[in-house]
């Protein structure tokens, strides 16, 4: 490969430019498995952090799945020394499950960056997908019937709770971060579990070839995401000022829609806005399906009509002008021990913090006793309350924050803080737009 065609610093300079605002000396991680992609994204976020004085981390997950794994991270550690970046290993000490691998993976190494990310103040964590990886999740999502928001793929920021998720490398093809490599001599790991036909994506990737014959190709996917994902930050524009008009979020975990304002609107608008509140309310990771919402919408927009629906892990009621989205029974984490001193999001909704305390004790929804606590007066509604995360021990219930009751006398553990925090936030940040990078370094 020419040298022409190496991933230089100015053109990483060109690619985290927009990525920002960033401290004035960034503290950065990046995930590193030792793959081509990664390590490639580790040498040049480690540039461009120390020429801002700034410091990169990069962090290795061991799922434990495989023996040589943990040979493999302390490999990517002495790496990673020899190019004067700081490292950690990130080892996941639980179950694994019996099928649905590669889903239960990636769901575990997300949480353990982020909450290393969380734990360390670290603000921005990077991640190494680039543009065959965007190819191979339109073909994937386009398989599976994704719409307009699974058809944008990855974006380039992703905001969450614990981290900013940056994905520079999205417009770059894969060959010139491994010419970057070998230019620098440096070698790297290969995944046996890649080549496994076995998993959706290693097949998507073997087809990818013979679709270019066709001229679908890596960097065609690649623009139809982006334009797709230009079509979604003009709704999701449209979506957050109906949001702001039309629904009143509780710190309980309960919103308050206007039944009118919401079924006016233009019908990709409030399938939107409804689906993000579904989300947070119910504490999933995505909204419903689009032909659930719009059954849903339908007999909203019904006047006159009594609604009384569950979908998405809400009960959505309505017998007038204002539409009640709650969590739903179903579902609910099983009762747990929980210690002095723990940090928690219970039920994808609330972030829980223990403070000191001289036992353990049990959190668990409330349940079917909810009624029978809290002041007499309190703004959350009879179907709201038995969602509710609560504290319990030998004697019953001792507190139950988001109807601001607790037990006089002595608890076995203090209840530090609780936040209504769900995992898809209904105010969350506009898909970012790569902005054509890729016509300037592709």
């Amino acid at each position: 490969m020419a040298a022409d065609d190496l991933l230089t610093g100015s053109a990483f300079e060109i690619l985290m430019a927009p990525l920002g605002p960033f401290e004035a000396a960034p503290r950065l991680a990046v995930g590193v498995s030792g793959g081509a992609d990664s390590m490639a994204l580790a040498v040049l976020v480690g540039d461009w952090a120390r020429a801002r004085g700034g410091h990169v981390t990069a962090l290795t997950v061991d799922h434990r799945l495989r023996p040589e794994a943990a040979d493999e991270a302390a490999a990517v550690g002495r790496q990673m020394a020899g190019l004067g970046i700081d490292h950690r290993i990130l080892t996941w000490g639980g179950a694994k499950p019996p099928s649905g691998v590669q889903d239960w993976a990636r769901g575990v190494r997300y949480a353990l960056l982020s909450d290393w990310c969380r734990d360390a103040g670290v603000l921005h964590l990077l991640l190494a997908h680039h543009r065959r990886d965007q190819a191979e999740t339109v073909l994937m999502r386009l398989a599976g019937g994704s719409g307009p928001d699974g058809l944008v793929a990855m974006a380039a920021v992703v905001e969450t709770p614990a981290v900013r998720l940056l994905r520079p490398l999205l417009p770059v093809a894969p060959e010139r971060l491994r010419a970057a490599l070998l230019d620098r001599g440096l070698t790297w790991i290969e995944d046996p579990s890649n080549l496994d036909p076995a998993y959706e994506r290693n097949r998507v990737r073997a087809a990818l070839p013979g679709l270019a014959e066709t001229g679908i190709t890596e960097a065609s996917l690649a623009d139809f995401a982006e334009r797709m994902g230009r079509a979604r930050a003009a709704l999701e524009d449209s979506a957050a000022v109906l949001i702001g008009r039309a629904v009143h979020l509780y710190p309980a975990g309960f919103a308050h829609l206007d039944r009118q304002a919401i079924t006016a609107a233009p019908a990709e608008v409030s399938l939107r806005a409804l689906g993000r509140v579904l989300a947070a309310v119910g504490g999933r990771a995505y909204g419903p399906a689009s032909a659930k919402l719009e059954r849903l919408c339908a007999r909203l927009a019904a006047a006159g009509e009594d609604v009384s629906r569950t979908l998405a892990g809400c009960r959505v009621l309505s017998d007038g002008p204002t539409v009640l989205t709650c969590r739903e029974r179903r579902g609910l984490p099983e009762p747990a021990a929980v210690f002095a001193g723990e940090r928690l999001l219970w039920d994808g909704r609330f972030r829980i913090d223990l403070g000191p305390g001289a036992g353990q004790a049990r959190l668990a929804a409330l349940g079917d006793i909810g009624g029978s606590f809290g002041p007499a007066k309190t703004a959350v509604p009879a179907a709201a309350r038995p969602a509710l995360p609560a504290l319990f021990d030998d004697d019953g219930v001792f507190a139950v924050p988001g109807l601001g009751y607790r037990r006089p006398g002595a608890a076995p553990i203090e209840l530090a803080a609780i936040a209504f925090q769900p995992r898809f936030a209904v105010s969350g940040a506009r898909y970012f737009l790569a902005s054509q990078r890729s016509r300037i370094i592709s």
